[in-house]
């Protein structure tokens, strides 16, 4: 199948400037798409590791192919016409397409691979699996690479669809109606984590209790985190914060050396509990508990060697857990 002809012959879809349809280059499809998500040229080429001049180019190439703007500056925003909003999924369609032709026509053998792979993660996502992963991809794979990526999580479906990173591992509800496909790996729940001796650690423990202490609030960028702040906000309790840091991998150090205490994902505390010195109290109410899974976008799916990534992935946590 012509992947360029699959694009320019779509019914419904703008066709292409014919003396350009000849000589289309796919790469801007990556470029049409990631301007799509961030609309924004310079955000579009730091995803892209474009600078912003290049994606200038690439958007003055793709308005002379479709002979549209394709997109316009409304305020600070790059906002799509509707030239370009027909041709979106077409686009996204191409690249899939691509993909799975390119994938198709090539074998994954690991022992042999340098393929560089890249996860969406956060520094929990990090503490909770990567040196196991890694542990296993040096055993299967030892010429492979690895790197972890933090991203927003509200970037995350363009990031694995533009192809900046392969898989995501987290909590991200987002997903679920995306065109993204994941694999749970862990149920997990929230519990509150203290010093060992705290004056909590063994006295009464009703919401009043709970409500008394003194918390630290970590990045609301941690999603499972995020959404249990909500509902305990929405619940009518209001927790004292009295101190404020970005990740969550030095809150237990602080606990243990405070009388600060913090809602924490019960996953990482089992992580970490072999240190000694704090302890965990399951809540004094009801939180719905939460999904850690491995996602992977559609257009990435057949792809042998994420296949094996993945699958590599999810044996390793769940033989551990």
């Amino acid at each position: 199948m012509n992947v360029v002809s699959s694009i320019a012959g779509m019914g419904q879809v703008p066709r292409m400037n014919k003396g350009h349809a000849a000589r289309f280059d796919l790469n801007l499809v990556k470029v049409f798409l990631a301007i799509w998500d961030t609309r924004s040229l310079t955000d579009a080429g730091q995803r892209l590791g474009l600078t912003q001049p290049a994606v200038s180019h690439a958007l003055r190439r793709l308005r002379q192919h479709f002979d549209d703007p394709l997109f316009q500056r409304i305020g600070n925003r790059m906002e799509p016409t509707d030239t370009a909003t027909q041709l979106r999924e077409p686009l996204e369609a191409a690249l899939s397409l691509l993909d799975q032709t390119i994938h198709g026509a090539q074998s994954f053998v690991p022992a042999q691979s340098q393929r560089q792979f890249r996860i969406a993660m956060t520094d929990t996502g990090e503490l909770f699996a990567m040196p196991r992963i890694l542990a296993a991809l040096q055993r299967h794979a030892p010429h492979a690479g690895l790197s972890s990526v933090s991203i927003d999580p509200a970037d995350t479906e363009g990031a694995l669809r533009s192809g900046q990173v392969d898989l995501a591992l987290g909590y991200l509800p987002q997903l679920e109606s995306a065109r993204c496909r994941g694999r749970l790996l862990l149920r997990d729940r929230m519990i509150c984590l203290m010093r060992d001796g705290h004056p909590a650690q063994h006295g009464e423990w009703t919401e009043a209790a709970f409500q008394a202490l003194s918390f630290v609030d970590v990045s609301r960028a941690a999603t499972g985190y995020h959404m249990a702040r909500k509902l305990i906000e929405d619940g009518g309790l209001g927790l004292a914060t009295r101190a404020r840091l970005e990740h969550f991998t030095i809150v237990p150090d602080v606990v243990q050396q405070t009388d600060y205490v913090a809602i924490f994902p019960h996953s990482i505390f089992t992580r970490l509990q072999h240190r000694g010195g704090f302890v965990a109290r399951d809540l004094p109410f009801a939180l719905p508990s939460y999904d850690i899974k491995l996602w992977v976008h559609d257009s990435f799916a057949t792809d042998p060697a994420l296949r094996w990534f993945a699958d590599l992935i999810t044996e390793t946590l769940h033989e551990d857990r």
